[in-house]
C-alpha cells in the first residue's frame, strides 16, 4: 500500500466563485466545477480523508490584515460561505462522515491557527493533494506549509483556479520548481 492521502479542498466558496461573489475568480473557477466535484467525489468514495478548509471572517474586524486588502468576504453567517455549486450537494451529502473535516481557516493557508497538521499526523497521512482556488494565494500558502511540514504534495493543474492568470501560472511554476509537488 502506498502513502496515505487526503484532499483539502480549499475556499471552493460562492464569495469566491460565482459570478455575484465578494470577491470572486469568476470564470476561471467556473469553469474547474466539473473537475473539483469529480476529485473531491473520487477521493470520498475512495474512503480518504477530505478536508473542506473554508475562509470564514468577521464583519469589519480591525485586527485582521486582510480587512486591508480585501473586501469582505467568506463572512461567518453568509451565503457567501456556501460550497460553490454541484459541491454544496456532495458536501451536505457526505458531511459528518468520519473521512470528511471541516475547517474554518481565517488565514490564507489551511495549517495557520487550525488542527489540520494534527490530524493528517493522526491519520498516518504523507500525501496531501490540492484544489480549490485562488492558485497563487490560499493554495499556495498551503501548499508552502505543507511542504515545510515535510507532507508529499500533488497539486491538481485541472482543480485550482484564480482571478488572476499570471499569478496562477506562476504559482504552477512554484509548485513544480521550488516546492517539488507533482502537478497533475
Amino acid at each position: 500500500m502506498g502513502a496515505r492521502k487526503a484532499l483539502i479542498n480549499i475556499d471552493y466558496t460562492n464569495d469566491f466563485v460565482a459570478d455575484d461573489g465578494r470577491l470572486t475568480c469568476g470564470k476561471p473557477g467556473q469553469q474547474i466545477e466539473e473537475n473539483i466535484v469529480a476529485l473531491t467525489k473520487s477521493f470520498l468514495e475512495n474512503g480518504d480523508y477530505v478536508v473542506f478548509a473554508i475562509d470564514c471572517h468577521e464583519q469589519d474586524d480591525p485586527y485582521h490584515p486582510e480587512t486591508k486588502l480585501f473586501p469582505p468576504h467568506n463572512l461567518k453567517g453568509t451565503p457567501g460561505r456556501d460550497l460553490y455549486g454541484k459541491l454544496q450537494p456532495l458536501f451536505t451529502a457526505w458531511k459528518g462522515k468520519k473521512n470528511v473535516h471541516v475547517i474554518d481557516k481565517t488565514r490564507y493557508s489551511a495549517f495557520c491557527g487550525t488542527d489540520l497538521e494534527l490530524r493528517l499526523r493522526e491519520r498516518g497521512i504523507e500525501e496531501i493533494h490540492l484544489c480549490g482556488v485562488c492558485t497563487d494565494i490560499c493554495v499556495l500558502h498551503t501548499a508552502v506549509d505543507a511542504y515545510n511540514k515535510g507532507f508529499k504534495l500533488v497539486v491538481h493543474e485541472n482543480a485550482v483556479a484564480s482571478f488572476n492568470p499570471d499569478g496562477h501560472k506562476w504559482a504552477l511554476s512554484h509548485f513544480k520548481g521550488s516546492l517539488g509537488a507533482e502537478v497533475r
